[in-house]
């Protein structure tokens, strides 16, 4: 008879909704459990029908939100409905899910929760267990936000903010759920600062990034918080290899075209493709896809567009006429396509884990953010970090054919943009392999957690 597996102690994470959010969180729970930890992951039923892939004996998913019987975003109310709703039920389950391990033989011992979800520290202190709250964007976008924060709080900054000069203002997206704009500051960042409530009942505030990517933002947070990096949170097959079976997040918003999208690649040289996809969430306006459309279209370069099912349509005739040099797809799997030797530039809005993925597979950017935290990530890929271009764009906030060819052209031609990108590749797999600076901190919460 097979002896029943043995584990150091139970960790509960928490993940928001979205594939942002979620994949981050899941590969933090393997990890973990590569560690020696039981892992329960908790989210919401459409995230873990679509996350089967993931579960093993070590990591488990548990619904704490049925969003397609008491309504999705898409139900009555929007988004603040759902939110509303998903703070109802999901603080009820969560805390039935923690009484329920009281008496197992793993009681849960800590409590990993996306930081969005604010009223999970409550749950955390009804149980006295530590929480840990977790951020998916970078520590620079927090950074950016908390002036915001203190601001709405009446609470004066305790010492002066971060500096990033020439950082423009954030574009908001429109959620009219959240309500009107009213005072200085719009309902999206109100909801985006709610992070922070609580967050001083955090043991340890987490990121997905590593300690020398964002190493002055992290010693000016450090002063707020016992902030640890635990990144980046690509699977570990395209990094350390130390994680059994970690080879793909295991969640796809979209069904990905990966015969087509990898036996096309294969088929070009290397470093010779333009690959262009604004995320999950990020969508171009009718005028940018017909300037981005057109950039292609006279750039000499091969490219792979994804151009998702919800998106705009293509101009009339557009994929028979760049047929010879370009591939159009509704979804792609990205990590492969990055990974692959023939890509050579990456067109990206700079969502998070788009921008730690370029990072971790030394691909340089043409960085062309769309709202909120994208624009810290574009100005870091840019000023900071030294691995892409950012676009300009014009008084309709678009940005010309003309000077995205521009930006593609100095990127598959910058020597020393391509050099930066390989160095910070080594860094990234430095950081998460064995006694890199983030495995060090997610030992150092294992320790901290066995010896409670």
């Amino acid at each position: 008879m097979e002896k029943e597996k043995t584990y150091k102690a139970h960790i509960m994470l928490l993940a928001y909704h979205g594939q942002g959010h979620i994949n981050p969180m899941v590969q933090f729970s393997k990890r973990l459990a590569s560690k020696g930890m039981k892992i329960t992951v908790t989210t919401t039923l459409s995230n873990i029908k679509a996350m089967k892939k993931a579960s093993s004996s070590s990591v488990i998913f548990e619904s704490v939100y049925d969003d397609a019987t008491e309504g999705g975003v898409g139900a009555p109310g929007g988004f603040q409905g759902f939110l509303d709703r998903f703070e109802a039920s999901g603080s009820t389950n969560l805390a039935q899910l923690i009484k329920k391990q009281e008496n197992s033989g793993y009681p849960i011992k800590c409590l990993v929760y996306d930081a969005n979800i604010h009223w999970a520290s409550n749950i955390a202190k009804q149980f006295a267990i530590p929480g840990a709250a977790f951020f998916t964007q970078s520590c620079a976008a927090i950074a950016s936000y908390y002036p915001m924060h203190c601001d709405l709080s009446d609470k004066s900054l305790p010492f002066p903010a971060f500096s990033m000069p020439g950082l423009p203002p954030p574009k908001l997206p429109y959620l009219p759920s959240l309500g009107a704009v009213t005072g200085q500051y719009s309902p999206i960042i109100r909801f985006i600062c709610k992070q922070f409530d609580n967050i001083e009942n955090a043991e340890w505030v987490l990121f997905n990034s590593f300690d020398k990517l964002e190493e002055e933002v992290v010693k000016w947070m450090s002063n707020l918080w016992t902030v640890r990096n635990i990144g980046p949170t690509v699977p570990s097959v395209y990094l350390d290899n130390r994680v059994e079976n970690d080879n793909d997040y295991g969640f796809n918003l979209f069904k990905p075209s990966t015969e087509v999208c990898m036996q096309w690649l294969n088929t070009k040289e290397t470093g010779s493709v333009v690959y262009v996809s604004f995320g999950s969430a990020a969508s171009l306006s009718a005028e940018q896809m017909a300037e981005m459309a057109e950039a292609l279209k006279q750039s000499r370069h091969s490219f792979l567009w994804v151009v998702k099912p919800t998106e705009i349509k293509l101009p009339t005739n557009f994929v028979e006429e760049t047929s010879e040099k370009g591939l159009v797809v509704a979804w792609c799997p990205q990590l492969e396509v990055l990974a692959h030797h023939a890509v050579g530039c990456f067109i990206s809005h700079c969502g998070w884990n788009s921008t730690v993925e370029a990072i971790s597979f030394g691909v340089p950017v043409v960085a062309m953010p769309q709202f909120l935290d994208q624009m810290t990530n574009a100005y870091f890929v840019e000023k900071v970090w030294g691995i892409g271009i950012q676009p300009k764009e014009n008084e309709e906030n678009v940005t010309s054919a003309e000077e995205i060819g521009r930006c593609i052209n100095g990127v598959m031609n910058g020597k020393e943009i391509k050099k930066k990108a390989k160095q910070w590749k080594e860094l990234a797999k430095e950081a998460i392999d064995e006694n890199g600076s983030s495995d060090k901190s997610i030992d150092e919460i294992i320790s901290w957690i066995l010896a409670l």
